[in-house]
């Protein structure tokens, strides 16, 4: 009896590790996605662009200016972007 008592806390230690294995397995990060700060900045732009064509006022006549370049710079970070695919 007194030797099966000795061996209770390894037996409860061998059975706590198998069963956090498989927790352990599944904490695994999600797969990083390619190019953040690219995608990061055609998000910004599609805000700034929305932000500019609902602004009150033009910004001394350069927000036309301002939408066309982002929707250029729109373009561009687009094609880029599938030409990484």
């Amino acid at each position: 009896m007194k030797n099966s008592l000795k061996s209770l806390p390894w037996l409860a230690l061998m059975t706590l590790a198998l069963v956090s294995v498989p927790r352990s397995a599944n904490t695994a990060p999600p797969p990083q996605e390619r190019h953040p700060h690219l995608h990061a900045a055609e998000r910004e732009l599609r805000e700034a662009r929305e932000e500019l064509r609902s602004a009150s006022h033009d910004y001394c006549g350069h927000r036309k200016a301002a939408v066309e370049a982002i929707d250029h710079a729109m373009r561009q970070l687009h094609l880029a972007l599938e030409c990484a695919r």
